[in-house]
């Protein structure tokens, strides 16, 4: 299918089946942790990218077969709420399913009253906050012109003040950047302003273009996690794992989430094991048949963990 891929299991959502309502790489920032690489040309209009009853065809095609599914969550290969049929999509995906619904968004356009209103039927909505500054946000998020820190707090209070749902903010923790006693002071206090519901610290654990993008130790997390439980429950960034099981096409299957995002060699292979019990000759196999298709191909990072992404013929 083209927009729709999973599920992929997670920590914060379980098996979450993965809707991507943009073309690649539609995007109001250009984050230095971005896993989709640097945006090329922003995108700060929303538009209706592709019809949203194609989208919601694959949707109902997906739910009938026999994968379960924790939740459906609607996830741009940039930011989600650009596409201009979001608010449909949910309403009419809760009109077929009682399956929970949860947008992924960076949360730029917030600020929007349409866009807000969009977002109201769905049953979590996980924004991003990376920043207490907008020195900070400036350096993370590397926005579009016109979209400013102050804008971007706003949008989330105002969003706060009319929904009803869980409210996850995400906040991405980066080793020397936005991980000290006083940008996490400051996180803290533009939460404050928000309320969330819990706050989701998530980790560069994929590989970045930018080569100062680096994982904070776990004493830095602990201490984030101790410094933003004040304002909200705070969620350890501890993974979830991907589930192959109930999987028709195995090529597929990885080759729409490796399309999303690189994935960790670690993370397929664990999957394969539960897919395969006690059979690694035959892990193996699916390996060499995987690489053999000439989707895949392998990057290895300098902590030594390898990534698969897709070639050209993915």
């Amino acid at each position: 299918m083209k927009h729709v891929f999973g599920p992929v299991s997670s920590k914060r959502l379980g098996q979450s089946l993965g809707v991507d309502v943009l073309p690649s790489k539609s995007c109001t920032w250009n984050c230095i942790y971005c896993q989709l690489g640097k945006t090329k040309a922003y995108v700060a209009e929303r538009r209706k990218f592709f019809p949203r009853e194609g989208i919601l065809k694959e949707i109902k095609q997906a739910i009938g077969g026999p994968a379960a599914i924790d939740w459906i969550t609607f996830v741009g290969s940039g930011e989600t709420t650009l596409y201009e049929g979001l608010g449909w999509l949910i309403r009419e995906t809760k009109k077929i399913t009682d399956i929970p619904v949860a947008v992924i968004t960076n949360g730029s356009l917030l600020y929007l009253e349409e866009v807000r209103n969009e977002l109201l039927e769905a049953d979590a909505v996980l924004p991003s906050l990376n920043a207490g500054s907008a020195e900070l946000f400036e350096q993370i998020d590397r926005p579009a012109q016109g979209f400013t820190y102050e804008r971007h707090v706003e949008g989330l209070v105002a969003f706060r003040k009319v929904y009803c749902g869980k409210l996850w903010v995400e906040i991405m923790l980066i080793a020397g950047v936005n991980d000290s006693v006083e940008a996490l002071q400051d996180i803290a206090a533009a939460l404050e302003k928000v309320q969330p519901d819990t706050v989701h610290l998530v980790l560069p654990t994929r590989p970045t273009t930018e080569s100062d993008v680096r994982l904070p130790s776990e004493e830095v997390i602990t201490r984030a996690c101790l410094i933003l439980s004040h304002v909200a429950k705070v969620i350890h960034p501890a993974k979830g794992s991907m589930n192959l099981r109930n999987t028709a096409d195995i090529i597929e299957t990885v080759a729409a989430i490796t399309r999303r995002h690189p994935l960790q060699e670690r993370e397929l292979r664990h999957a394969l094991d539960g897919l395969i019990p006690n059979e690694p000759d035959q892990v193996e196999r699916v390996i060499e048949q995987l690489l053999g298709s000439g989707k895949f191909k392998t990057v290895a990072l300098e902590d030594g963990e390898i990534y698969w992404v897709l070639t050209g013929d993915g």
